[in-house]
């Protein structure tokens, strides 16, 4: 099974140089000068790594086979990816696992599907799309995704009043004023 380390995003500069949307709790490992990753899709690839730099919690890297700002333009979306296996750990989950999951409220309200896992600064943080399109951005914390039931394949989320699309303080039990 292929497992996404990073995701490819903006070129940066006129070099080559791009950043990229970590997806390892390990990027510091993983993305190393010299290291080759297989790429999504696979045309794409392989890449290996020439330079890596982080500034302001961003990564940025450079790649053989990337040369210029054209290229890493089209670069753009590109996932690096490793073989891997589920993961083992109590409370770990990879992106893979979480995708195609239903979202649903304690009481199995739907809410919608699980579409992505961002990983960004403070913490990681669940994509929903709700029926009616809207993508919803859940903190993947335990007060606001309390369960991940790879079995039932569902989350329960109980995300603040507002990040929901269409919600109203009733519906989720605040009130305010």
């Amino acid at each position: 099974m292929k497992l996404t380390v990073a995701r490819i995003g903006r070129a940066h500069g006129l070099k080559g140089e791009v950043s990229v949307e970590v997806r390892t709790d390990i990027p510091d490992e993983r993305l190393i000068p010299g290291e080759t990753y297989e790429t999504q899709p696979s045309t794409a690839g392989p890449l290996t790594i020439t330079t890596v730099r982080t500034q302001a919690g961003r990564w940025y890297l450079r790649f053989d086979e990337i040369a210029d700002r054209d290229a890493a333009e089209a670069a753009r979306g590109v996932e690096l990816v490793i073989d891997g296996d589920e993961s083992d750990e109590d409370d770990a989950w990879y992106v893979h696992e979480l995708v195609g999951l239903a979202a649903v409220r304690p009481d199995g309200t739907p809410v919608g599907d699980v579409v992505d896992l961002l990983s960004m600064p403070a913490q990681d943080v669940l994509v929903v799309k709700e029926p009616g399109g809207h993508r919803a951005m859940i903190p993947f914390v335990e007060d606001f995704v309390p369960e991940v039931d790879l079995d039932a394949r569902r989350v329960v989320v109980t995300p603040p009043y507002g990040l929901l699309a269409g919600e109203t303080p009733e519906e989720t039990g605040e009130t305010h004023g």
